[in-house]
């Protein structure tokens, strides 16, 4: 077909004796090359050629005046004057639009064939038409259009053997919707859909009739709202009248749950489905869990709180049938470019016993838990920065009220929160800080307020203002400062907030001042000389006294203020050297080894300036003696007490290997053998003994990027006596030669395996675009910790059915050699730990998810997690099993995947704990 635009300026200028051949026709047309013929079947004309048309857009044409149609000759040309021009015509009236005419262009196509009506001002449109008027569009098999009322039909196709195809779309620009037949009007936008299907948010509307408003309202006659995407849902929400605002809601008056098509016992009065976007008000239902000694309960009911752009708040509360109770409070805050913070505020009061009737049973405990995340846009204020991660709480609320095995196993809360200030153009900048960790376990805590650093950097006194040439050696000394404040205090949870919490308060005030020097003395070869002086302040000192009868230390204080300086200075040099050995055999795998070795050598001073701060106590039954610093616990520690004039030396190295590689566009390939291995020791030339300091060992390496291998060490040169005290004898002069006693070694390694994913091309793209998305560092940190806190508190609720397996790998060996309590014999510990996670799907829609390990030394297997999930298209099954250990649960839990139904779920869940 050949692609014909029509304008007003053209149909005056050329085409004004074929005006007048269609009068008042004024939509849009969309003309062929070709020509009507009735067919001789079934007298609907036909296209002569057999290609498919092309669809032609047209502007809309106007009304011609009457004069012109009168002036028009035979010829369909106007009068001219001798030289050929038109004549003015002073009887022209203004152009008048047709009162049936449309307020837009009217686009249209099809593929089979379009026939016009122009007396009867219609149109019809055969085999995959399509019509687009403004932001509605409207497709279908088979399409029907009458200008002069302004309807347009459109239906579905039916094939030979009765089945319906090509079922018609209606498309305002907000949603979507499927039907068997629509009558639309473009005159005041109103329609009348028949079976129709539409899509809101991520819910389903399915409706025998629907009566559509120019305001895109919907009302609907037997209804059925779901989240499942198939043309026969697996479930449905029936009602006989529903109503939905576009972008708003959806309402419903009474509504009974179907399940494959087969009505339930479960009816509810009306239903109301969120499709807006943003925040919204509104409940949030609970769970109905039973636990074995709290008895059944509802659980995370409660409410939302929309409280405007920067601010909402979530309550959440707990109750069970043996008084336990639980209050969550969650605001959230927010302005963007500037900051973003959450807190979470979590009371409980739980009671356990064995039998409800019986009081005298029961215990109670009365426990609290304060999170607080507070992070701060970069580009909010230059050079300041605050941020905050407080989670803070009695020892106790994780043993009685959370369930997630990641917390439930990790003994250890830690909070900071830090403000920092620089100053630009200035060398200068300043920290302050406060922060605390306890230990669950052994109840015991550490708070940090407040912590204060002003750090200078490093100056240049000597350095010329403007450099020229090369700079002198003395230009390259370096000054800088540092200063810290700390306040510490540790104590027991249980004397939280009482005067005994602060008998153990310490402070202290230390000052550095280092000076560098870089000198290269060798190409490869280079000279760092250093002094650094340090002096700390104290308020009180620690003194420990031996008590014979109880066999332990008495411990007083002495307040006041006190101080202690250090001073070393010293000098280092270090480089690296390479060796590489090449495979003459052209045809080896294997094309060279490069090994590389930085060793590094250097002499330091310290001279004895805090002697005066060390005391000697008797420390066992046998009257030894042990010697003790009056600021052991201090903030900043005690000083060095003796003085140190040697060498410090140590090598670390690195082995690489290239082996040829099809893969690889230069066709080789290294490959690291060892990332690092290194030894590190001292040797002081003034001390009276033991002037050899223990070697430390360390290596790492990654083998064929799958296996990751850690291994770290102690080696003492001396030798002990038969109690244990090393004695001044170097282990290789003994009866059998040795490079040293190990006395502890470490070796950690760590695998992860999984099958392809069958959808990774997609997933990295969605990644990609995710990432490229306009949204600040700090909201995507905060929603992936939350996502990450939801997927360990329900593992089955996140499952990627798209890898068929994975295993993670992990073991570690802790290896410490000691003394028993009386001296007498030697302990070998050895501690072993194998953990192993994973996944396997049993088939497309199962999969079976477990965490656990084993510990060798206890031979017992540490806290195992189970979960079974089941995909049912638009449901999520999950069976959660913790089968034995303190804490023992089985739960299970069916529910929507759909976002909006998501608390729609049926729980079941039974808690064991052992206290």
């Amino acid at each position: 077909m050949i692609l014909l635009l029509f304008s007003a300026a053209a149909l005056l200028k050329d085409e004004i004796a074929h005006a007048s051949v269609f009068p008042g026709f004024h939509f849009n047309k969309i003309f062929t090359d070709t020509v009507p013929v009735p067919r001789p079947d079934t007298g609907r004309p036909a296209f002569k050629r057999g290609k498919d048309s092309i669809p032609v857009k047209a502007v809309d044409t106007i009304t011609l005046p009457d004069s012109l149609q009168r002036r028009a000759d035979s010829t369909g040309l106007l009068p001219t004057d001798a030289a050929g021009r038109p004549q003015a015509d002073t009887t022209i009236k203004p152009i008048r639009i047709s009162r049936d005419s449309l307020s837009a262009p009217v686009y249209y196509k099809a593929q089979d064939s379009i026939v016009m009506f122009v007396k009867k001002k219609e149109f019809h449109l055969y085999n995959k038409a399509d019509v687009k008027y403004e932001q509605t569009q409207l497709t279908g098999s088979t399409m029907d259009f009458n200008q002069a009322t302004g309807i347009l039909t459109s239906r579905m196709g039916v094939d030979t053997a009765g089945k319906p195809f090509e079922k018609a779309v209606l498309n305002d620009g907000s949603t979507s919707s499927e039907m068997d037949s629509v009558q639309y009007n473009f005159n005041s936008g109103k329609a009348m859909i028949y079976q129709t299907r539409a899509q809101y948010g991520e819910g389903y509307v399915n409706s025998r009739k629907v009566k559509k408003q120019p305001d895109n309202t919907v009302f609907g006659f037997r209804n059925g709202y779901t989240t499942c995407n198939l043309d026969t849902p697996h479930f449905a929400f029936r009602a006989r009248k529903i109503k939905v605002i576009p972008d708003k809601l959806i309402v419903s008056g009474p509504a009974n749950l179907e399940i494959e098509g087969i009505p339930t016992p479960l009816f509810i009065p009306f239903a109301i489905f969120p499709i807006s976007h943003g925040q919204r008000t509104g409940l949030l239902p609970p769970q109905y869990v039973v636990n074995q000694q709290k008895g059944i309960g509802l659980e995370n009911g409660g409410y939302y709180f929309g409280l405007g752009e920067y601010l909402d708040l979530t309550v959440r509360g707990d109750v069970y049938s043996y008084g336990s109770w639980g209050l969550t409070l969650s605001p959230t805050y927010r302005k963007r470019y500037k900051y973003n913070g959450g807190m979470n505020i979590a009371f409980s009061n739980s009671k356990f016993g064995g039998d409800p009737q019986i009081k005298e049973e029961f215990t109670t405990s009365k426990d609290f838990r304060v999170s607080w995340s507070h992070s701060m846009d970069g580009k909010a204020r230059p050079g300041t920065n605050f941020s905050a991660s407080v989670n803070f709480g009695t020892t106790s609320y994780n043993q009685y009220n959370v369930t997630d095995a990641a917390t439930r196993l990790n003994n250890n809360m830690s909070s900071s929160i830090n403000y920092s200030k620089s100053w630009v153009g200035k060398p200068y900048n300043l920290t302050l800080a406060a922060g605390h960790n306890q230990n669950n376990s052994t109840r015991k805590m550490n708070i940090n307020f407040p912590d204060a650093s002003f750090n200078v950097n490093t100056l240049y006194p000597f350095q010329k203002k403007e450099m020229v040439g090369s700079p002198k050696w003395y230009e390259k000394i370096g000054l800088s400062y540092n200063g810290l404040l700390r306040n510490n205090v540790s104590f027991v949870d249980s004397t939280f907030g009482t005067p005994a919490m602060f008998d153990n308060l310490q402070a202290g005030v230390q000052h550095q001042i280092p000076i560098t020097l870089s000198i290269p003395v060798m190409r490869n070869l280079t000279l760092s000389p250093s002094i650094n002086y340090t002096e700390k302040w104290y308020i009180r000192q620690q003194v420990l006294t031996w008590d014979p009868k109880n066999l332990n230390y008495d411990t007083t204080y002495n307040n006041g203020f006190y101080r202690s300086s250090a001073m070393s200075t010293g000098a280092s040099l270090a480089t690296a050297i390479y060796g590489m050995y090449t495979f003459k055999n052209k045809n080896s795998k294997v094309s060279a080894v490069r090994h590389v070795m930085r060793p590094n050598v250097g002499i330091s001073y310290s001279p004895d300036l805090a002697s005066k701060d060390y005391y000697m106590v008797q420390s066992d039954t046998l009257g030894r003696m042990s010697r003790f610093s009056y600021y052991d616990g201090a903030p900043f520690g005690p000083s060095a007490a003796q003085t140190f004039a040697g060498i410090t030396f140590g090598i670390d190295n690195n082995l690489e290997m290239k082996v040829r590689s099809d893969k690889d566009t230069s066709g080789f390939k290294k490959i690291k053998i060892l990332d690092g291995f290194g030894i590190t020791s001292s040797y002081n030339l003034v001390a009276d003994s033991f002037n050899l300091a223990p070697f430390s060992l360390n290596a790492r390496t990654n083998l064929f990027d799958k296996v990751n291998l850690s291994f770290g060490g102690t080696l003492d040169p001396y030798q002990v006596d038969k109690y244990g005290y090393r004695i001044d004898k170097y282990v290789w002069n003994g009866e059998k030669f040795s490079i040293g006693r190990l006395t502890n070694a470490n070796i950690a390694l760590s695998t992860s395996f999984q099958s392809q994913d069958k959808k990774s091309k997609e997933k990295e793209k969605l990644k990609n675009e995710l990432a490229e998305e306009e949204q600040t560092p700090d909201a995507m940190l905060q929603e992936q910790q939350r996502q990450a806190q939801m997927m360990r508190a329900n593992p089955g609720d996140y499952v990627d059915f798209d890898i068929p397996w994975r295993l993670d790998l992990s073991y570690s060996l802790n290896y410490t050699r000691g003394r028993t309590a009386d001296r007498l014999r030697d302990t070998t510990i050895f501690n072993q730990y194998l953990g192993f996670s994973g996944d396997f799907s049993l088939t497309p829609k199962w999969k079976i998810i477990m965490t656990s390990g084993f510990d060798f030394r206890l031979m017992q297997i540490s806290y195992t997690n189970l979960t079974i999930s089941r995909d049912l298209h638009c449901w999520q099954m999950s069976i959660n099993l913790v089968p034995f250990g303190s804490y023992r649960q089985f739960s299970i839990t069916i529910n929507p995947k759909a976002g909006i139904l998501r608390d729609l779920r049926v729980n079941r869940t039974r808690q064991f704990f052992d206290f």
